[in-house]
């Protein structure tokens, strides 16, 4: 399988963040000058890019640029934000059906006869029983609903739809609390789509019940929520470990070689050990 480099994956999508540090030793380690001007390092990917740098101040207000594997998180949770997203906008439209339904349901069920009756002999040519076919029968159970039990179960749909709604938004933004949420509202619900397996299988269950768990398990192993392989702090400390800002003050190298010194480096000859 080849290796994705999540860093310049992102910069070719929105292009590269470079910063000037005040701190001398530093910005001498994010800068270069090159033969057609001077260049930056880019925090993300770590290339030297051509131009003035896009901002500048102390390294501790550099902007926050997510690196590696943040950006496969960062992938994943979106994709669950999406996911997430058209899942409480398919609930919301499934109660609104119910609450139209539940103010009209004497007139669909005179509709839903008559054209039953009209589809009867068509059926019965073809030798099918409509009479006592399952999903006819389900159908018209609906009919015996009360009217209150069905604005329940609409306004139930609705709750669970923002739910999902807000779970979208906030792992769209990277929220912690939005992590929890998932985990909580997602786990709650487990028992309950076991519990359809058992009464009626199907390859859309099974799906939606994988897909929850893996998400689950990842977003607390990943994000180590509940306390897990350190914490928060452990979480954040792992991602400015992968910071550049922080690996290039924690280091002692000179300034790193670029593209266009190897380049001509090959064409001087072999290259010279560089300074420590």
């Amino acid at each position: 399988m080849p290796h994705v480099d999540w860093n310049r994956r992102a910069c070719a999508r929105r292009g590269h963040e470079t910063y000037a540090p005040d701190e001398p030793g530093l910005r001498a380690k994010l800068h270069t000058e090159t033969p057609i001007g001077v260049a930056w390092r880019c925090l993300r990917c770590g290339d030297f890019v051509l131009g003035d740098a896009k901002g500048s101040g102390p390294a501790q207000e550099a902007p926050e640029v997510l690196r590696g594997r943040a950006l496969r998180d960062v992938l994943i949770l979106r994709f669950l934000a999406i996911e997430r997203a058209a899942r409480g906008v398919l609930i919301l439209f499934v109660a609104y059906a119910i609450w139209r339904f539940s103010n009209a349901q004497d007139s669909v069920r005179r509709v839903f006869e008559e054209d039953l009756t009209l589809l009867k002999p068509l059926f019965n040519h073809y030798g099918y029983d409509i009479d006592n076919s399952p999903i006819v029968e389900s159908i018209r159970k609906t009919f015996d609903y009360k009217h209150s039990t069905l604005v329940w179960v609409a306004v139930g749909l609705v709750v669970y739809a923002v739910i999902e709604i807000v779970e979208a938004v906030g792992l769209w933004m990277l929220k912690r609390w939005a992590e929890y949420l998932t985990v909580v509202a997602t786990g709650m619900f487990l028992p309950l789509e076991v519990y359809e397996l058992t009464e009626k299988v199907s390859y859309f269950k099974i799906g939606t019940l994988v897909l929850n768990i893996i998400a689950v398990l990842y977003i607390i192993v990943a994000k180590r929520l509940f306390g897990l392989r350190g914490g928060h702090e452990a979480f954040e400390a792992a991602r400015r470990e992968e910071s550049l800002l922080e690996i290039e003050d924690a280091t002692h190298a000179g300034p790193v070689r670029q593209p266009w010194q190897e380049h001509l480096s090959k064409q001087a000859g072999p290259p010279a050990a560089e300074t420590v």
